[in-house]
């Protein structure tokens, strides 16, 4: 057996990553991340030992061209992560906000997604919960890392993680869904269609296939990107100087709109894009042009924006614990105070805002227009404060074959896949009749094994041409 493990460190911090390569017989493991953490792992089986000793050396030899060179493990101390500093003042709204309820996490909490049965929050910690619209805690999934953000992509539910990874939190067991650069510190991420873009501290704007595959990066025109959003004409992308819009394919830019202060957050609809800014303002800009349609006037720099469906009201949630809602033409409709810190994320839903704050809480809001004019006049409910379960069903990543289900029989109505070999990578194809077996399926790499056939509840045809799994995962004996 040989090992070679390579280090790629600079001193201002723009990559800290390692690269270490195995060579067993016939077997060739590759593992690599950032300084310091346990890293993604690949493993691919050749005819020979000699052509797996040649594809090491490849890729060996690829890495120390990009500047890595040969190392000792555990002698570089880890990079620290880069933690978004907010200040939250009290609030200056006149009323409070009639909260239903609060559920306090523990952490700062960024992340934020609320579908049709579920409430999603994710914090600091890397814990993310699941709760019931009425704000009952169902469920605790513990990630390696702080949570920076949660998306929906259709039925598929993914957490960015401050190790660097991107987590499928869809079915029991989270696995890791895409695995970005070690030297990337996530801000904001947005998946459409399988196709992963990340917003990142230092501007960048990276794209990522279904394969967890690099397609294309772009410098930003400014730093801290806090916003991306992404649909089937572009990937809109806020940083300090404003929103850039790329073509999906290629990442051409398409416009460019300088906005009043650096980007905080950024929202999105069918037609338009909103900006939170630090110049106390939220902005739509037309997806189409980029021009600024209109602007949404707050009292303290804008951490966080939503919209009800079609944008007919705008929302917004500042540094000084107040929440906003404007109309569709920016005449502001009321503020009021958050009741506890500042609301780092916003979504609404159902004449429901709902709320992740600086004090880690998710916060369930009565947006209705009697509970609004009540809270004006002094009268709020009483807030309930959710507590956790005493035995909460709690799941942590799956890392290894080991970790998923073994079944001896296919259930009926499930679907069969394989893991194969393909020019040195792993791909899964479909065995069930009926699909397209010349098309790959989006699968987690970690429970990968060539020759290895996997039974899934379903899959769904993605407009890139490729399949991907609904439900559960199970291996087949």
């Amino acid at each position: 057996m040989s090992r070679t493990y390579l280090e790629l460190s600079q001193d201002d911090g723009s990559a800290h990553k390692f690269y270490e390569v195995t060579v067993q017989g016939q077997v060739v493991t590759v593992r690599y991340g950032r300084i310091g953490a346990a890293g993604q792992t690949q493993t691919s089986t050749f005819p020979t030992a000699q052509k797996a000793e040649a594809a090491a050396a490849k890729k060996i030899g690829e890495k120390v061209r990009k500047g890595y060179e040969a190392a000792v493990q555990g002698q570089r101390a880890p990079r620290a992560v880069s933690r978004r500093q907010v200040a939250s003042a009290p609030s200056t709204a006149r009323a409070v906000a009639p909260v239903l309820w609060r559920f306090r996490t523990g952490s700062a909490a960024f992340g934020i997604h609320i579908d049709e049965d579920r409430c999603w929050v994710g914090n600091q910690a890397g814990d993310v919960y699941t709760l019931a619209h009425g704000g009952e805690v169902l469920a605790r999934y513990q990630l390696p890392d702080g949570v920076k953000c949660l998306v929906a992509d259709d039925f598929w539910i993914y957490a960015g993680c401050d190790d660097g990874r991107v987590y499928d939190l869809s079915s029991k067991l989270p696995f890791a869904a895409y695995d970005i650069a070690a030297d990337v510190d996530i801000f904001w991420l947005d998946i459409h269609e399988g196709v992963l873009n990340v917003a990142d501290r230092a501007g960048r704007l990276t794209v990522i296939d279904h394969e967890d595959e690099h397609q294309w990066s772009r410098g930003g025109r400014g730093e801290h990107a806090w916003m991306v959003r992404a649909d089937d004409r572009a990937v809109y992308h806020g940083h300090t100087r404003g929103v850039t819009a790329h073509s999906p394919d290629g990442g051409v830019e398409l416009w460019h709109t300088p906005t009043q202060g650096a980007v905080l957050f950024g929202w999105q609809e069918d037609d338009a894009v909103y900006a939170g800014t630090a110049r106390h303002t939220v902005q739509r800009l037309s997806k189409a042009t980029g021009g600024i349609e209109a602007t949404y006037h707050c009292d303290s720099p804008v951490y966080s924006c939503a919209t009800s469906p079609g944008g007919r009201f705008v929302f917004a949630g500042d540094s000084a614990s107040s929440v906003y809602c404007f109309d569709r033409d920016g005449t502001r409709l009321w503020k009021l105070g958050t009741g506890g810190g500042s609301a780092l994320s916003m979504q609404y839903r159902d004449e429901r805002l709902f709320l992740v704050t600086t004090d880690g809480s998710l916060v369930c809001v009565d947006a209705s227009e009697a509970a609004v004019t009540a809270a004006q006049q002094g009268s709020v409910p009483v807030v309930r404060d959710v507590k956790l379960a005493a035995t909460l069903p709690t799941y942590a990543p799956a890392t290894a074959a080991t970790a998923v289900t073994t079944v001896t029989v296919a259930p009926a109505g499930s679907v069969v896949v394989e893991c194969v070999q393909e020019n040195g990578r792993t791909r899964i194809h479909v065995v069930t009749e009926g699909y397209d077996r010349s098309w790959n399926v989006q699968f987690p790499r970690a429970i990968r094994e060539p020759g290895a056939r996997y039974v899934v509840d379903a899959l769904h045809a993605a407009s890139g041409g490729f399949y991907r799994v609904r439900g559960d995962i199970r291996r087949l004996r």
